[in-house]
């Protein structure tokens, strides 16, 4: 899955659409990559939009897994640059919670969690597959540099240094993005396997959109997809 057209290029070549986009509604391609049966999903950007499609792709083609991939803005302290490739270690809800006096809470202070599953509560953040993350931060790393961390679900994009450093000194993230957190959610609702892999496209702080580069990031970013479905098979 991937949020918008252009960081899935590669599979939409690939691959060939599946039935009729609907306005509003994700799309599907579907194919082979790596000898591997792939199904390919645009949601649309943002957490509703991401959560709707990953909910279809589970009811309508039951995946073993599901691989959420694309572009993100990796933190001053994560040592990324552009173009280099970020692992999920775990996805949380950056701002989502309750705000008081000393700043914003997560649910936990609310004692009501979005998930309980077998005994479990999970109020904003929601772990990657361990051992499908490892296999992917082996794969990605052959071709450029490859970090695993914390990622970051935000409504709004970090666009101010000030509010970089809010959110390093908050969580100790790697990178951020706007729909990670709600399709690992959706995986954990259905028990279905989770890995989340990015390109790097900006440094977060101060926004100046000449510094980026979202068409390496979003190649890159393909790139280790395809080399995490190769891996699979080995």
């Amino acid at each position: 899955m991937t949020s918008v057209f252009s960081e899935g290029t590669m599979f939409s070549r690939m691959f060939k659409p599946v039935g009729k986009t609907l306005p509003g509604h994700p799309a599907f391609y579907s194919g082979a990559a790596a000898g591997k049966r792939v199904v390919f999903g645009i949601s649309g950007m943002g957490k509703t939009n991401a959560a709707h499609a990953a909910t279809i792709l589970l009811g309508k083609f039951s995946p073993s897994g599901i691989v959420n991939f694309g572009i993100g803005g990796a933190y001053p302290s994560s040592g990324l640059k552009v173009g280099d490739i970020a692992v999920a270690e775990k996805e949380v809800y950056a701002d989502e919670g309750v705000v008081l006096k000393d700043g914003l809470h997560s649910f936990e202070i609310t004692g009501i969690p979005l998930l309980k599953v077998r005994g479990r509560k999970y109020f904003n953040e929601f772990p990657a597959d361990k051992r499908l993350s490892r296999l992917a931060l082996k794969a990605s790393g052959t071709g450029v540099p490859c970090k695993s961390g914390v990622f970051l679900t935000v409504s709004a994009c970090t666009g101010t240094g000030k509010r970089a450093v809010e959110l390093v000194e908050k969580f100790g993230p790697l990178c951020e993005n706007m729909e990670g957190a709600a399709v690992a959610h959706i995986c954990r609702i259905y028990g279905i396997p989770f890995v989340e892999i990015r390109g790097i496209s900006n440094i977060v702080g101060d926004r100046d959109m000449k510094k980026w580069d979202v068409e390496l990031a979003a190649e890159n970013c393909q790139k280790a997809v395809l080399q995490f479905l190769e891996a699979l098979g080995s």
